[in-house]
């Protein structure tokens, strides 16, 4: 049994690792601002599933807060940091950019002097797809470069991982970043387009569609993402000073990094003939020009992954997609 703290425990993906971990026997402390970026009766709801596990513990906090977490820290010896708190959204962070540098620069930041001042064996933190921006070399692989982000969020997200690496090399920290590929499933994000694209077709309502669908998507399932967080918790990477750093996915530190997607790209509008097919109906569609800040495929590559921890994301969308519906369903009655 461990003490793993989770940050961003009321969000989607850090529900459902929580879950998993309390499944598992560990201890939970669960860390989550609360904030408003989308309705707070879901983070609520999905909170209140949690506390009624008598081995998690919620913590209001704010990660900008740096006394705050530097006495989180220091309460607890913590033997896992699961990081997957962030202010979200590629289009948010084209109309509201300074709540990036909080959240996902300072937060981060604290996240890491923590981790350093308590020696915590394992560090591991969400990164996102979009670091890969305008890459055209198809799948997405860690070795790439990614030098071209086209929105803020992605900046911030390439930022997180330079400043572990950083810390990883001085320090001598076990980290783990992982780029995870538009995840979806049952208490998603409704500013996620599986989510509001059901909210309007089950409204009659009709959905815009952007680039007129000429885009894909490596959409992976929440059960797939939890799957690959968890198994890299206890995949510690270790130093090596003969180790070559040709690439952006090698290091002398102990550092690691991996993709989570579903390896199998699927153009947007296969995506809503398959929602249509989960919902039992019919969506109205209303095509638009490309808007900033999107890339038009992600693709990912997860041969590092598979040789880690044996284990590649494998849900089919029609699979996920039922699941997600039937939960709306139930949800929103």
């Amino acid at each position: 049994m461990m003490n793993i703290l989770v940050t961003g425990a009321a969000g989607f993906i850090g529900f459902y690792v929580s879950q998993r971990l309390l499944d598992e026997g560990h201890q939970v402390v669960g860390l989550d601002n609360l904030n408003d970026y989308y309705d707070v009766n879901l983070k609520q709801a999905r909170l209140a599933q949690l506390t009624q596990r008598d081995q998690f513990q919620f913590v209001e906090q704010d990660l900008a807060d740096r006394t705050g977490m530097a006495q989180l820290f220091t309460e607890h010896q913590f033997d896992r940091v699961v990081h997957l708190a962030a202010q979200a959204g590629v289009r948010y962070s084209i109309d509201n950019p300074m709540a990036y540098l909080d959240s996902n620069l300072a937060g981060m930041m604290t996240i890491l002097e923590g981790c350093r001042h308590s020696k915590v064996p394992h560090l591991v933190y969400a990164s996102s797809s979009s670091v890969y921006g305008m890459n055209e070399k198809t799948p997405f692989s860690e070795a790439d470069a990614v030098d071209h982000p086209i929105s803020l969020y992605a900046a911030t997200k390439k930022s997180n991982e330079l400043m572990a690496h950083t810390y990883s090399h001085l320090y001598g920290m076990p980290v783990t970043g992982l780029r995870f590929f538009t995840v979806y499933g049952p208490w998603g994000r409704p500013d996620m387009a599986v989510f509001k694209f059901t909210k309007k077709i089950l409204a009659g309502e009709p959905i815009d569609v952007y680039n007129h669908g000429k885009l894909s998507r490596d959409f992976t399932y929440i059960d797939d993402i939890v799957e690959g967080v968890v198994r890299v918790m206890d995949n510690v990477p270790t130093a090596d000073p003969e180790r070559r750093c040709d690439r952006p996915d090698q290091s002398k530190a102990p550092y690691a990094l991996f993709n989570i997607g579903n390896h199998q790209p699927v153009e947007l509008l296969t995506f809503i003939q398959t929602l249509e097919q989960a919902l039992g109906t019919k969506a109205k569609l209303n095509l638009m020009p490309m808007q900033p800040g999107d890339v038009y495929t992600t693709y990912a590559d997860t041969d590092n992954l598979q040789q880690a921890v044996g284990f590649s994301p494998d849900t089919s969308l029609a699979q996920g997609l039922q699941q997600f519906a039937d939960w709306y369903r139930e949800f929103y009655r």
